[in-house]
């Protein structure tokens, strides 16, 4: 297999803090390359610099003749006052003719959903769009490039789970060879084909294997347990070398000069190995539960919520007991934080009502952050008085505390607001920690966190007694760590399903029931005129004047088909008849509205 592109020898750093030294891999043509490591790593200015776009303070890299590289930043930028169309038609088929290119940029924008019901329009300014929407042009954008190799750095930030779903059947069709960093693990594990990790744990700073990246956890594991081995062995030879030298000073004198140099060599192996092995250091996450053995702590009996007259839920009925965790699912704006503030108390539901236990004790993790005063420095955050932070009863001085979440003793006057968008969420992850809770409610804890701080996040919440109520846009984290899943639709249900799957393909399905619905222009939906125009046959013409009771009816059966989905609620066996009669429906409005065009335009 041919290599678009290869490093050797690449080595950076800033302010005498090496990045990463001596890297060297590959990227051949066809392949999907996942990018990850630990934040501090310089994934972004590997990235950068296999783009061109940085210099590395030595090494080299080479693309292969003729190959167009396009690189997708994290930030995107736009010039202002572009629309969508007029970002796509400065880079869509510049060898074409204008009304050429401005179909292929209209088409592409609308295979990727722009313009389509409540979606963002083509013509809509960049400024007014959503981050999700900007992501989703940027991304277009630089496939619009056609690119040989497509290099981008954090493809899915700000994209909703419908974006992710979106991105990823675009690299899966691509026919460019991509080469990505993500901290997304699901979105790792179902595109790309290899994974690299650059890490100072291993030798040569980086590890690599084929496969997506459950494959790549399997062999990273087996890959540390034996490097750790190897350190213990070391470390026995090493006893027994000097043990030797201790006791043998006159061999030494005579003969041994090539074992004391062996030992010497032995104590420099052993040394880069325990250099290597404590590089794996992360963030020390375990939330403290009350150890509260209450069956029921939360019980929501029938709850529903409108929003500026928009069903987000009704009729859900759930119990959270020690033990469970709740993972909820859906789209942008479909309520989950909304449901969240319900179960608290912090809003009022619309119909039901919420049960709480006695003095239940509730952690909030709020993904808005509004906790953190961004002007106090990081000691006053995470202790709030005095230099002792109390933990489980115990006091420790805050710069150990400081450690556990990977912060040095120099950040300790930074300014919280200041640092990065992963070290203030581990501030609020540190706060919540200190606090005993029956229920733990967590909106969007991921954000900004490394793939080493979800791992350990995953883990503390599985070891957690009490409840859990989890929001993420994090699919690996969100199915290991949840007992149950919740999915919202945003039009008033609330469904119980059993993965991450089951959700995606349901919402497809829904998605595509309604999709006809709201792109039914109005003026079809006007009655048509009748007409007995001469180049009708007799039977056409009666056709065409009992259109208007057809289409009425027809009307009639997609409005009550969109009622029944709307009841089913979570009955899956009637939500899924009720989507396949609204599908029916949809068809048989489609056909007899292209019916009525034809011979309108005959008549």
């Amino acid at each position: 297999m041919a290599i678009l592109l290869s490093c050797r020898g690449l080595t950076k750093a800033y302010d005498a803090h090496p990045l990463f030294e001596d890297l060297a891999f590959g990227i051949d043509a066809g392949s999907r390359t996942g990018i990850i490591g630990p934040n501090g790593s310089g994934k972004s200015t590997l990235v950068r610099i296999l783009a061109g776009l940085e210099i590395p303070d030595s090494g080299e890299v080479a693309l292969a003749s003729g190959t167009r590289l396009v690189y997708l930043p994290q930030r995107d930028e736009f010039e202002p006052g572009a629309t969508p169309l007029s970002v796509l038609l400065a880079v869509v088929s510049p060898d074409a003719e204008e009304h050429e290119r401005e179909h292929r940029a209209r088409r592409t924008l609308t295979d990727a959903g722009f313009g389509q019901g409540g979606n963002a329009g083509i013509l809509q300014p960049v400024e007014q769009l959503s981050g999700g929407w900007r992501k989703r042009l940027a991304i277009l954008r630089a496939v619009a490039r056609e690119p040989d190799l497509l290099l981008a750095d954090e493809p899915t930030n700000h994209l909703d789970l419908e974006g992710i779903w979106w991105l990823e059947r675009l690299v899966a069709e691509a026919r460019f060879t991509v080469a990505l960093v993500s901290h997304d693990r699901f979105f790792l594990e179902r595109v790309c084909d290899r994974v690299i990790e650059v890490n100072k744990l291993y030798p040569g700073g980086m590890f690599q294997s084929q496969g997506g990246y459950a494959s790549f956890l399997e062999k990273r594991a087996e890959f540390v347990a034996n490097q750790r081995k190897q350190q213990d062995v070391l470390d026995n030879v090493m006893r027994r070398e000097v043990a030797w030298l201790r006791m043998n000073p006159a061999a030494q004198m005579r003969k041994s000069k090539a074992r004391i140099d062996r030992a010497g060599e032995l104590g420099d192996q052993l040394n880069s190995l325990k250099w290597r092995n404590n590089q794996n250091r992360t963030v020390d996450i375990d939330f403290t539960a009350t150890g509260r053995r209450t069956n029921d702590l939360v019980v929501v009996d029938g709850v529903a919520k409108k929003l500026g007259g928009k069903a987000l839920f009704a009729d859900v009925e759930l119990t959270l007991s020690p033990g469970m965790r709740l993972g909820l699912m859906g789209l942008n704006g479909s309520g989950k934080t909304s449901f969240l503030k319900v179960v608290c108390g912090q809003l009022q539901p619309d119909a039901g009502k919420v049960k709480l236990a006695s003095n239940l004790k509730v952690v909030y993790f709020d993904q808005r952050r509004e906790a953190l005063d961004p002007h106090i420095p990081l000691r006053k955050a995470l202790c709030h008085s005095g230099d002792t932070v109390i933990y489980r009863g115990r006091g420790m001085h805050i710069a150990a505390w400081a450690k556990r979440f990977l912060f040095s003793p120099a950040q300790l006057d930074l300014e919280v607001g200041k640092l990065s968008g992963g070290e203030q969420a581990r501030v609020l992850i540190a706060d919540l920690m200190r606090k005993d809770a029956d229920l733990l409610v967590l909106d969007e804890p991921t954000n900004d966190l490394d793939i080493p701080s979800l791992e350990v996040l995953e883990q503390s919440l599985l070891d957690f007694p009490g409840a859990v109520m989890l929001v993420t846009h994090d699919r690996w984290l969100l199915e290991r760590v949840s007992t149950q899943l919740l999915a919202l639709d945003g039009q008033g249900g609330a469904f119980r399903v059993a993965d991450t799957a089951q959700w995606e393909d349901l919402a497809a399905r829904m998605a595509a029931a309604r999709t006809p619905a709201e792109a039914a222009p109005a003026a079809a939906k006007a009655a048509p005129a009748k007409s007995s125009g001469p180049g009708l046959s007799k039977p056409e013409r009666r056709e065409l004047e009992r259109m208007e009771d057809k289409i009425t009816a027809a009307d009639a059966a997609i409005a009550a088909a969109e009622a029944e989905v709307n009841a089913a609620g979570s009955d899956m066996v009637r939500l899924e008849k009720a989507c396949a009669a609204l599908a029916a429906a949809q068809a048989e409005s489609e056909r007899l509205y292209a019916r009525w065009a034809d011979l309108e335009s005959r008549a």
